[in-house]
């Protein structure tokens, strides 16, 4: 791994740092509003923070009166919410968009959308207002969660697939940070409004990067058919005098080469004038007759792109999309957002006085990024569906613990069940599944299957981000004391782990699709 690592190039590493500047700004607008929720809904006008009453008399001595949108908790859960509503509609489009029309373009528009919401967000006076910003900045935020995994795998080497696939997770858990450190500190008076301004410079930093960018390569060879110029993009990543011969190969489709089309045409002619005579002739000895008709075009097998319904209804991707779609539920079902978007009002009525909630949710997002970024090569060490199964049965402990620790009023044991809950989320259920969407089905089909996981995880988002304020309030009046919902998702994160030991192969260590899934693949 680590003769590996040296060999990667700084440009590579540029591409990594800027793509995934679109999920950070995912996890910032995430976790955007967590701690400045009482000042923004005019509850407060400062948390209980010593810092933050200290910038505040710099702030009322430079601005004029605090302002802030009032509201109830559940307009406040529908602002919270409609981000994912955007993101939803967001990777519905992504996929098929970014498998006509590329990467590159598509990660221009994310940044785009986030500049565009998160003006919207800064400038906001009404409900409405906020909302309209939230849903441009979650339709960002969910193209983004559906290009950049893609980008990434394509660019990234494919002995660290694996742990750069998992910095799309690290890049969302970084901007959950920097919302909630901010969030510690500006959430008084009208400070809030720093934070949501501040996505206009990462989303305007994103845009300015990506001229920096290249097209990703293996789309410039797949749907422009265009391997010459894949391959010099390809080189310059990999560096001058890097091997990128099997990696361009593996692009083809079938028996056809994934050469540039001079050189398809310049080996016939020297197969047919020399034969076996020149160095690379090795190379293709298990090639049919060298004639012109008898060899494949490069481009004649490549299958075309399968759409969101046709990856449904295909038997050979149909048990990808109901695994894809069950982990990402499971990702977000076993209640990670609960305590992403809500742990500072959750945690403040639980902590001893002398312990800010918004301090331990600072705490929570160090544990989470650290993990992340400790724990991403594991999926490619213990496999993909290990780490699942560890982080999901971790999670269900850890909801356990923290709802009898709730329940009984051992605060203490509630914030530390929270750090576990938040770590063991970092094992597999944060990372694995983006990796396991583009593992699972082959080139033609990923778009569409990044479109289903992307949407199923949406989906399951809203579920916890506006239900889960709902819910716990209603139990919590109905059967009294705190924490039920808790044992709810305990018993989610059982089903989750039953579902993936049944459902979801290892991608580890195989070569393609065919063998993930145990099919065979013709040789005529």
């Amino acid at each position: 791994m680590a003769a590996n690592l040296r060999d990667l190039t700084l440009y590579l590493v540029v591409l990594i740092i800027v793509s995934t500047l679109g999920p950070l700004q995912f996890g910032f607008h995430l976790a955007e509003l967590n701690a400045p929720e009482d000042v923004i809904t005019c509850r407060k006008t400062s948390i209980s923070s010593t810092i933050s009453n200290l910038l505040s008399y710099y702030v009322k001595n430079s601005s004029s009166d605090a302002d802030c949108i009032p509201m109830t908790r559940p307009q406040f859960a529908t602002v919270s919410a409609i981000f994912t509503i955007g993101g939803l509609f967001g990777a519905l489009i992504a996929g098929p968009f970014t498998s006509s029309r590329g990467r590159w373009l598509s990660m221009q528009l994310t940044a785009a959308f986030y500049i565009v919401g998160s003006l919207i967000e800064t400038l906001s006076h009404s409900v409405p207002v906020l909302s309209t910003g939230r849903f441009l900045t979650g339709v960002g935020a969910g193209a983004s969660t559906v290009i950049v995994p893609l980008y990434i795998s394509e660019i990234a080497p494919s002995a660290q697939r694996g742990l750069f696939g998992a910095f799309t997770q690290i890049s969302i858990n970084l901007g959950i940070l920097i919302s909630q450190t901010m969030g510690y500190f500006l959430s008084h008076d009208s400070a809030w409004r720093w934070i949501l301004g501040s996505g206009v410079v990462v989303a305007a930093a994103q845009g300015f990067g990506l001229l920096l960018a290249p097209e990703s390569p293996k789309w410039t060879a797949s749907a422009k058919g265009d391997v010459a110029q894949a391959r010099r993009t390809l080189q310059r990543i990999r560096g001058k005098n890097a091997n990128i011969d099997e990696e361009v190969e593996s692009w083809g489709q079938g028996s056809g080469r994934p050469t540039s089309e001079e050189e398809s045409l310049l080996h016939s002619v020297e197969d047919r004038m020399e034969g076996l005579l020149r160095r690379d002739t090795s190379s293709r000895s298990n090639s049919p007759s060298p004639s012109t008709s008898s060899r494949p075009h490069p481009h004649k097998a490549r299958k075309p792109h399968l759409g969101f319904l046709q990856v449904l209804q295909d038997p050979n991707t149909r048990p990808a999309i109901i695994a894809v779609v069950g982990i990402m539920f499971a990702q977000q079902l076993c209640g990670i957002n609960s305590i992403i978007m809500y742990s500072v009002s959750l945690f403040r009525d639980l902590l001893p006085p002398s312990f800010s909630s918004g301090l331990l949710t600072i705490c929570i997002s160090i544990i989470n990024l650290g993990t992340t970024t400790a724990c991403s090569p594991l999926p490619d060490k213990f496999g993909r569906k290990a780490c699942l199964l560890a982080s999901t049965i971790g999670q269900g402990v850890s909801s356990l613990v923290l709802a009898l620790s709730i329940m009984f009023g051992v605060k203490i044991l509630s914030a530390i069940a929270a750090l576990f809950f938040v770590a063991f989320f970092a094992v597999g259920l944060g990372p694995v599944p983006f990796i396991l969407a583009s593992e699972l089905v082959g080139e033609e089909a990923v778009g569409a299957t990044q479109s289903w996981a992307l949407g199923a995880s949406y989906i399951a988002t809203f579920l916890v981000a506006f239900g889960f304020p709902v819910v716990n309030e209603a139990l919590n009046r109905v059967l009294g004391g705190a924490g039920w919902v808790y044992y709810i998702f305990a018993g989610l994160a059982a089903l989750w782990a039953l579902f993936i030991v049944r459902v979801v192969p290892e991608t580890k260590g195989k070569a393609n699709v065919d063998e993930v899934w145990g099919r065979t693949r013709r040789v005529d």
